[in-house]
């Protein structure tokens, strides 16, 4: 791990600038720099850079942040491998801490398998461009695929040659350990350990896993090859079942988490906002060699969560593109409610009869695939009506499939998209909204009493920050909008005085900040923010009040936690019509007016809550007058308490 003083120093010598520069064309606009923005189709500069502030940001997207964050999302890459890059270029040696033995000894092995893997992708690509069998029978295969010597270059493709020991070979001569070659799963061994008079005799033998095929290597996000698929050529794929053989999981490959073509895919996903999804590798290959680069395959087997978080990295947006037999139905319906659920916006194009993604896309260019599929992608809803519902006349059977397509809209977590979902279908099926509403509601409350039940199995106490618990634990938008704006306040003038030389009850003097201040009037109450990373900011606020030097929106707009520098950046730039107090002090105490009348917009807020949880508690009570009358005690202190609040914040409306 990289520590801490190495990080700070690495982000002290970046220039936000020059690390932009490297990637967009700037021109000097004022104090800052300009120019077309990288992560969208920007016709005139968008692109901003602050040299004083060491962010950039885009005013018609909204991508932006300090140098890491540009760095992560423009390369898609990690953390630390921003933080390499940027040591690289400064020449910063990196400084990290001691691991233990253990961890030097898993670390050691996984540098080992991948520098393994490494040399057998460049030795796969070398027999296939130098070897006489490598160009007649692998070189020639891809050809006859119609797939160009650019394309083979950038997916890396490969041959083996059909000696069944001959990379085993080569990696030993190399130098490679066959320890490696196994653990990676470029070599099985065969035979046995054997006892007899003479001793033990070592009858193991390796034998190359892929021997006699077209290699296909696996490279993770990071560009890291972790794994190979091997196909059998055409002329031996008759009558046999498995054409494709790819590598077993091992410490550095788990095939549910890893998807095909993704490090070639990463920035055209980011910069369309859209991923297509298709079964094979060659129809990933063929994709890219029309001119559509946003794609990736999941080879045959089923979505798992870890694919599609890895994707929600790029886009919240996907077309699961397959052929129209019934495989390719079958495949395009086994993943989306767990695509649902995970938030994604899903679409789905079955290509015409005897059609996969890699033939039509062999057959049109770029510009006619994307408008089939912009004419002929429909949302789940069109698919699986026409697919489970359409021409069924069984009563039963199509309660039944409606009853599918409404359990696949209960797992949306966003509120308004069901909705919308179930207002479409109401209209389709010619059903009332409101039954389908009850239904989806009972199948939310069965699930989430099957979650109850399988916690206290397993012994476990529901955690109150689930979504299953709401009332006192829900925030309605009013009250995310006003913290927004405290900690957006805490963000960019944290650092400010706002009362300077109070007298305290001591007879001493105090002067207060922005940051130090809201702590302090929300600390009397015992009150926090609902988003634990505003609690991180305004806490490390206030401990870095007294440096020499502080600047709180220099400090979190820098922050070496990825998620704080990024919330830092957003607070720093965007534009809440509410906040314009904010970005220009048109008279000397118009900082402490603002965040004065937003501590108060707040506590009206939680007291405007509590006054309908009252109300509500006074509607279940039924005829227990003792608890009926300590309730209404307690609406009346809590509604003068609201009365002299609304006074303050120059509202004598009385409610």
């Amino acid at each position: 791990m990289i520590d801490r003083a190495t990080i700070d120093k690495i982000l002290d010598a970046t220039n936000i600038v020059d690390v932009v520069g490297e990637f967009v064309t700037l021109r000097k606009a004022g104090v800052n720099y300009k120019g077309l923005c990288p992560f969208h189709d920007d016709k005139t500069p968008s692109f901003m850079v602050s040299p004083s502030k060491q962010i950039c940001h885009c005013f018609a997207c909204g991508e932006g942040g300090n140098a890491v964050n540009f760095l992560m999302k423009h390369e898609q890459i990690t953390y630390p491998e921003a933080l390499r890059w940027l040591a690289k270029k400064y020449n910063i040696e990196i400084q990290e801490r001691e691991l233990s033995d253990e961890e030097k000894q898993q670390q050691s092995d996984r540098e080992s398998m991948f520098i393994v893997n490494e040399w057998a992708m460049n030795y796969f690509k070398e027999i296939l461009k130098t070897d006489p069998d490598g160009i007649a029978i692998g070189k020639q295969y891809f050809r006859s695929r119609g797939i160009r010597d650019d394309i083979i270059e950038k997916f890396n493709l490969g041959y083996a040659l059909q000696k069944r020991d001959a990379l085993a070979l080569a990696a030993q001569k190399a130098g490679y350990r066959a320890e490696y070659l196994v653990k990676t799963g470029l070599c099985f061994e065969k035979g046995d350990k054997e006892t007899s008079r003479q001793g033990v005799q070592d009858n193991r033998s390796l034998v190359d896993r892929y021997a006699g095929r077209v290699i296909f290597p696996w490279l993770n996000v990071s560009g890291k090859v972790v794994a190979f698929g091997g196909r059998l050529l055409d002329s031996r794929t008759k009558g046999v079942q498995q054409k494709y053989v790819n590598s077993p999981d091992s410490e550095i490959y788990h095939k549910e988490r890893e998807l095909y073509g993704l490090f070639q895919a990463k920035k055209a996903i980011a910069k369309e906002d859209r991923v297509y999804m298709v079964e094979g590798y060659t129809d990933v290959i063929a994709m890219h060699q029309c001119g559509l680069e946003n794609v990736v395959a999941n080879s045959g087997t089923a979505l798992s969560n870890y694919q599609i978080k890895l994707l929600r990295r790029f886009t919240q947006n996907i077309t699961l593109l397959y052929d129209g037999d019934e495989a390719g139905i079958h495949a395009a319906m086994r993943g989306t409610d767990m695509l649902l659920a995970e938030g994604m916006n899903i679409k789905v194009l079955l290509l015409p009869d005897g059609d996969d993604p890699d033939s039509f896309a062999r057959k049109h260019t770029a510009e006619q695939f994307k408008t089939y599929i912009e004419e002929n992608a429909t949302d789940f809803i069109s698919f699986k009506t026409r697919l489970t519902v359409e021409n069924v006349t069984d009563p039963v059977k199509r309660s039944e499939a409606i009853g599918g397509i409404v359990k696949s809209i209960s797992v949306i977590p966003d509120q308004i998209l069901r909705s919308t979902y179930l207002s479409e279908l109401s209209q389709r099926m010619g059903i009332k909204e409101q039954t389908l509403i009850n239904s989806m509601n009972g199948m939310i409350r069965k699930d989430l009493e099957e979650k109850e039940k399988e916690r206290e199995r397993e012994g476990q106490k529901t955690p109150e920050t689930t979504p299953e618990f709401i009332g006192l634990h829900t925030i309605d938008e009013q009250t995310r909008e006003v913290e927004r704006l405290l900690i957006q306040a805490v963000v960019r003038h944290g650092d400010e005085i706002i009362y300077d030389h109070v007298e305290t009850d001591d007879g001493g003097e105090v002067s207060l900040n922005v940051a130090q201040y809201i702590n302090y009037d929300l600390s009397q109450d015992g009150l926090q923010f609902h988003d634990e990373r505003y609690n991180q900011i305004l806490a490390e606020a206030v401990a870095h009040s007294d440096d020499e030097g502080f600047k709180a929106e220099t400090f979190f707009t820098q922050h070496p936690d990825i998620a704080i520098s990024q919330l830092a950046h957003e607070l720093a730039v965007e534009r809440h019509q509410l906040s314009r107090g904010f970005q220009v002090k048109e008279r000397d105490g118009a900082l402490r007016q603002q965040v004065l009348h937003l501590v108060l917009d707040l506590r009206m807020d939680i007291i405007d809550k509590h006054l309908k949880e009252i109300q509500a508690q006074l509607k279940q009570v039924g005829n227990d007058m003792e608890r009926v009358k300590e309730l209404l005690e307690e609406y009346k202190a809590t509604q003068e308490l609201r009365n002299a609040l609304a006074k303050k914040l120059g509202n004598d409306l009385i409610i």
